[in-house]
């Protein structure tokens, strides 16, 4: 693994490093199950979540893009009793640290290691099995499978955050059915831009460190520039990021940078068909696009590479679709209403059901019982699914707006105004206001001079989309940029919240 301060740290150096600082924090975590990291996605930030792991402890890497009171409310949930993260990082980022925990600087923690806790560590590393080394780290009582790996607090993008508690089962299980489909080549170098708090991005350093490729690290998936100087610099050939940051990619960096990527892989949101046709035109690489859920580990389906070989075809990928369930993951698409499966092609709510669905949400067995039925994850979202497989995800069941009795999805209007202006990058977001008289009605955040909204909606009017599905021209909002949230998604509540100040006076 590398990142921005260190070039090269090989396999072994990262074993003998989580061994160090593992032996080193041991005696501060005692008593405590969960252990709050507050780091970016770096070498430290790989390292300190290994660590945990060594010491039998839980991993909760803390969300820094939500603020005070957001840090506060994950703090309470999970208990926490210390919290370790970085003084360059913390200045940098500049964050205003949660009461409470105590906080244990990785500076501090540098400065205490010695020669012989590292000559220690490496014939650890060297010599001892898996389990004296967990014994030499203070874990008394071995893991299970079954025992929580890490707790991934969700996005809150539709609602409020809430910690969702992954075990190692559910995450190694998604690891292995993730290489079984995505065919990782054994000198493959993996870009780590997604946060560890991020679903996402946490499984994306298991996979690699699991099946032994290469990750470089930067800590900020926005750093478009420094983005395009590694990829061309380590010779990245593998990207997974989100649509929103692949926008600014394609915005930014050079063909030249990006000549080494062979897979480019997006997530957590839905990849606009603009989008990946601009980037194929200029990169000459198309983005596949996978579908997930934290609550799922979080892969549930992906496009992969076609298999090829004498006399077979194999296809793994299929334009506007999601792609098809990791092995062992099973999906379901049911009548919101009756839960009565639906025939293929027919939209529906998408369920999931496998290995990587998570145990719960921590200390809420209400919120539980009402995500999983019968075993089956309740994804909120609305999907159909073809004969092949394939899933493809219409919208989620919360981006509905009733109005006058009817269901009105906003996606499709999103993307009505996106192919009104020709746009390849997100300029629209749409949302539901109360209505007194239809019970809701739409309103656009919208970042284009407000000049051409009238011709805007003349086209969509000449576009066949049904009267209904057609904000008015009063409900239209101009900001400076669409609110997004740390993961890279959009930020619905914030667009709501906007909206509803906007429009109607808070």
């Amino acid at each position: 693994m590398a990142d921005q301060s260190r070039p090269h740290v090989s396999t072994m150096q990262a074993l003998i490093g989580s061994i160090v600082l593992a032996r080193a924090l041991q005696p501060k975590w005692e008593g405590q199950r969960h252990i709050g990291l507050l780091l970016p996605p770096t070498v430290a930030g790989a390292l300190m979540n290994v660590a945990a792991l060594l010491c039998g402890k839980t991993s909760v890497n803390l969300n820094y893009t939500v603020g005070q009171s957001g840090l506060e409310a994950a703090v309470r949930l999970a208990g926490l009793r210390t919290i370790v993260t970085s003084r360059i990082f913390v200045e940098k980022a500049k964050l205003e640290l949660p009461d409470g925990p105590s906080i244990l600087w990785l500076e501090d923690i540098a400065r205490t290691i010695n020669t012989k806790q590292k000559l220690v560590a490496a014939l650890l590393a060297l010599l001892a099995p898996a389990r004296l080394i967990e014994r030499a780290c203070g874990q008394t009582v071995p893991l299970t499978m079954d025992d929580p790996a890490t707790i991934i607090f969700s996005s809150g993008s539709t609602g409020d955050p809430k910690g969702v508690m992954l075990s190692h089962f559910n995450i190694d299980s998604n690891v292995q059915g993730a290489a079984q489909v995505l065919h990782l080549y054994h000198d493959e170098r993996v870009l780590g831009i997604l946060p560890f708090f991020h679903s996402f991005g946490y499984l994306v350093y298991w996979l690699v460190a699991l099946n032994g490729q290469g990750i470089v690290f930067h800590p900020s998936p926005l750093d478009a520039a420094a983005i395009g100087d590694l990829v061309q610099h380590h010779r990245i050939t593998f990207l997974v990021t989100t649509p929103t940051f692949l926008q600014l990619y394609q915005r930014r960096c050079t063909p030249e940078q990006f000549g080494s990527l062979r897979m480019v892989i997006t997530g957590a949101e839905k990849l606009p068909a603009r989008l990946a046709q601009a980037f194929e035109d200029q990169f000459g690489i198309t983005p596949v696009e996978g579908y997930g859920a934290t609550e799922c580990a979080p892969v549930i389906s992906a496009n992969c590479p076609d298999f090829r070989a004498a006399g077979f075809f194999q296809p793994a990928s299929r334009r506007g679709t999601v792609g098809q369930p990791l092995p062992g993951v099973s999906v379901q698409i049911v009548d919101p209403d009756s839960f009565a499966i639906l025939p293929p092609e027919t939209p529906g709510m998408l369920l999931v059901k496998g290995p990587n669905v998570m145990q719960g949400y921590l200390g809420r067995e209400d919120l539980t019982a009402q995500a999983i039925r019968d075993g089956w994850y309740i994804t909120g979202d609305i999907a159909k699914l073809d004969e092949d497989g394939f899933v493809t995800i219409t919208d989620r069941l919360s981006r509905f707006s009733k109005i006058g009795g009817e269901m009105v999805p906003h996606g499709t209007i999103e993307e009505a105004l996106h192919q009104a202006v020709g746009a390849d990058t997100q300029v629209f977001a749409v949302t539901g206001l109360p209505d007194e008289k239809k019970g809701e009605r739409l309103a656009v955040l919208h970042t284009l001079d407000e000049s051409g909204i009238p011709a805007i909606l003349e086209k969509l009017s000449q576009s066949g989309l049904p009267n209904l599905f057609i904000p008015g021209k009063q409900q239209f909002v101009k900001v400076e940029a669409l609110p997004v949230l740390g993961t890279g998604k959009l930020d619905l509540r914030g667009v709501k919240r906007i909206a509803m100040e906007r429009l109607q006076g808070g």
